[in-house]
């Protein structure tokens, strides 16, 4: 990890729960009641229809909320949509934006993920912003090239680069149990420090950079020890309380 930076551990529970879910948060504060949380940072993004719920579940622990993909605009005409004020008036504090399942289900544009985080800095919310090659892109040598470019592109404009967190999910290790090597984690996380450094200047050290891909408790803290991985996204693993505090435990 990157010493200066405390861990977060974000749960993404995707289209996945509904109010019997209720029980593994129960589980998981039941576990963290008697864990030193000094150093790290929890959050579990749920179902839009869950966020509220989630919220008065975790009242007074050290869960955080999030949402999982937010509308660019305030309010208006947007059928299905919700937009991250309703996100943080619901008590989200973070939202995911620019996941590679809406990248690729919706045709998502880097301008239109960029717009979303800036939505979400606007409401007061932390934006999670997800970028990562395919295994085509990777086997051709173009890891590198697609990542920078979705970081230029999605990257918000703030003058508090410590509001925005970077997570770097390769497409092809989502939800596959394949990973990349550690040493190709490690040298993405520090190619996407650099360009966070070429964007933001002397505050380019301060967005967390997380990763994403298949992470669970046996690979965790293997993972999450590699210099400029700040924390982990995780898929599958986060939606039953023990796998969830077993990565938690590992940060």
């Amino acid at each position: 990890m990157s010493n200066a930076l405390r861990p977060l551990i974000a749960g993404n529970w995707k289209m996945n729960g509904t109010g019997a879910a209720l029980s593994e948060v129960t589980k998981l504060r039941n576990h963290l009641s008697g864990a030193d949380l000094a150093d790290v940072d929890i959050l579990i993004a749920p179902p839009a229809t869950l966020v509220e719920r989630f919220f008065q579940a975790v009242k007074g622990t050290a869960i955080a909320v999030g949402g999982q993909d937010c509308h660019a605009s305030e309010q208006g005409a947007h059928t299905g949509d919700v937009s991250a004020q309703m996100l943080a008036d619901a008590g989200a504090t973070y939202v995911i934006v620019g996941h590679s399942e809406r990248r690729s289900d919706y045709s998502e544009t880097d301008s239109q993920v960029k717009a979303k985080a800036m939505a979400a800095l606007r409401a007061g919310l932390t934006p999670i912003v997800c970028v990562g090659e395919t295994e085509a892109e990777r086997e051709t040598g173009r890891a590198n090239q697609v990542v920078s470019e979705q970081l230029a592109g999605s990257l918000p404009e703030t003058e508090s680069p410590d509001r925005v967190v970077v997570a770097y999910e390769p497409v092809w290790a989502i939800g596959t149990g394949k990973t990349p090597t550690l040493a190709d984690i490690a040298a993405m996380h520090t190619h996407i420090r650099s360009k966070l450094t070429k964007r933001y200047g002397a505050a380019g050290p301060t967005p967390r950079i997380l990763y994403g891909g298949s992470v669970k408790p046996a690979n965790a803290g293997e993972i999450l020890a590699i210099e400029n991985v700040d924390g982990a996204l995780v898929g599958g693993a986060s939606l039953l309380a023990d796998d969830f505090f077993g990565i938690i435990s590992a940060a």
